[in-house]
């Protein structure tokens, strides 16, 4: 049988792409990507932040025939760059405003890009004990940067999402089935996740939350008493640290107390606002999430990683093995009983290594460069607070600057009016803002995590928001 490349009969040979490419073009393609990426860097602002287009224009452009011949990888990779990744969002971009912006380092990507290049993966310590020690030492890291205990383990996942079920199901493992309570400001994924681990609507209690649209620890403490006179166990609260909409802190320390005497569970969704916790500010902001149970955060929000990188700690040691280990026979070979197996702490079992990226800059930066940077989040919110309060007959604030996120209205608008100011903004290019409700007032609202935001970018995006609606 004939060889064809890119095998050869010498095992010394400069080998090809798996499928033909020479070493020369891999090494050129490579070298255009770099510059295309750092070019995008350089431009980053003052390009559009956010560009959607036509479904039939882009699918004319981007799809076709599947090809049967070879073609040009130079001008895919144009296309690639001129016409998909122009069309979105630009979480990056320092007046990306909306629901929480993706500011991702260079250093992060430079990790993301090593862990691609050579096919990493992280799912048993004999296929990957490298990653693992990667993913190790990550875990610790941002666990010592948050305050949390030594002991805590974790595993990294996508995002919030799948981060929030792990918790959720290591919960149930230790607990046993229950009801969990959650308020009306938790993010809109939990009560999904609860539903899809199999919690009957009946097993998740939401609650009002409180004026300050925070977790109100006396309806809590009803609501688990009326559940236990009428025969319900209380399996677990989920307490959020920096809610989406309005980035309130619900009261941890008084929830861990009545978690601790009813035998519960404590979960934070921090996906959003527990990295504030790095600061002095945040952390007293976030007191007692250190004795939760299990915390959610996302790196890839205000920890500057490219997307996906979601994190789920648990402070009980062990707890995350005994919920999702499993040993079959074909896996005995990699696996081993002395060191950590991370196909064995989620649903993952074939998973690649998200760890390099957040390891790769944190390493680069420095921890001091990301609580800096973290605080100037918030101070860039409170920066926004003064110049909405700065001009009453115009805006009334809304919600606080809190953990990096304001709300705010026109005076005299309605829903209709702030959706279509903010929808002029996104069609304008030069920022764009998320519109909100809160209890039932509608309400404008800038997400300032961006270190590349400056006070003018602020200014300038009030401004424009400000500006009178022309009738077309």
């Amino acid at each position: 049988m004939q060889r064809k490349p890119p095998y050869s009969d010498d095992p010394f040979a400069i080998p090809a792409d798996t499928l033909g490419l020479s070493a020369d073009e891999m090494r050129r393609l490579g070298h255009k990507v770099v510059d295309m990426v750092v070019d995008r860097f350089e431009r980053r602002n003052a390009e559009p932040v956010i560009t959607t287009g036509d479904a039939d224009t882009l699918a004319q452009k981007l799809g076709g025939a599947l090809p049967k011949e070879p073609m040009s990888p130079d001008a895919s990779l144009d296309l690639m760059a001129e016409v998909a990744l122009t069309h979105m969002q630009h979480g990056d971009h320092p007046r990306y405003f909306a629901r929480v912006p993706g500011p991702a380092s260079f250093a992060a990507i430079l990790g993301d890009w090593m862990g691609t290049g050579f096919n990493t993966i992280c799912a048993s310590w004999g296929g990957g004990s490298g990653p693992a020690i990667i993913e190790n030492t990550v875990i610790s890291w941002v666990a010592e940067m948050l305050g949390l205990p030594g002991h805590t383990e974790g595993v990294l996942l996508s995002g919030g999402s799948l981060a929030n079920f792990t918790g959720f199901s290591v919960a149930r493992s230790e607990i046993g089935r229950g009801v969990a309570y959650l308020t009306d400001q938790t993010h809109a994924s939990l009560p999904r996740n609860l539903r899809q681990m199999g919690l009957s609507d009946e097993d998740i209690r939401i609650l009002p939350s409180d004026g300050d649209l925070r977790m109100c620890p006396e309806t809590l403490s009803m609501a688990i008493k009326a559940d236990i006179t009428q025969g319900r166990r209380p399996m677990m609260t989920v307490a959020t640290a920096g809610t989406t909409n309005t980035g309130a802190a619900d009261p941890m320390q008084a929830i861990a107390d009545i978690c601790d005497r009813h035998g519960m569970w404590l979960h934070v969704d921090g996906a959003y606002g527990a990295p504030a916790a790095i600061t002095d500010a945040g952390r007293n902001v976030l007191k007692g999430l250190e004795r939760a149970d299990s915390i959610v955060l996302d790196p890839h929000k205000w920890f500057f990683q490219p997307y996906d990188l979601g994190m789920c700690f648990v402070t009980r040691p062990g707890a995350l093995d005994r919920c999702f280990s499993m040993n079959p026979e074909y896996l005995k070979d990699v696996q081993s009983e002395n060191a950590v197996n991370y196909g064995n702490r989620s649903l993952e079992l074939t998973r690649r290594s998200r760890a390099l990226k957040l390891w790769m800059s944190l390493r680069t930066y420095g921890a001091p460069a990301f609580i800096e940077a973290v605080q100037n989040g918030m101070d860039l919110a409170e920066e926004a607070e003064r110049q909405l309060r700065a001009d009453p007959d115009t805006w009334k604030v809304m919600t606080p600057a809190q953990l990096g996120i304001i709300c705010f209205a026109l005076k005299g608008a309605d829903a209709a009016e702030h959706s279509k100011r903010a929808d002029r903004l996104s069609q304008s290019g030069f920022a764009t803002v998320s519109t909100t409700t809160l209890q039932g007032r509608s309400a404008l609202r800038l997400c300032t995590i961006n270190p590349l935001t400056t006070r003018e970018d602020i200014s300038r995006t009030l401004a424009l928001l400000a500006e009178p609606l022309t009738e077309k």
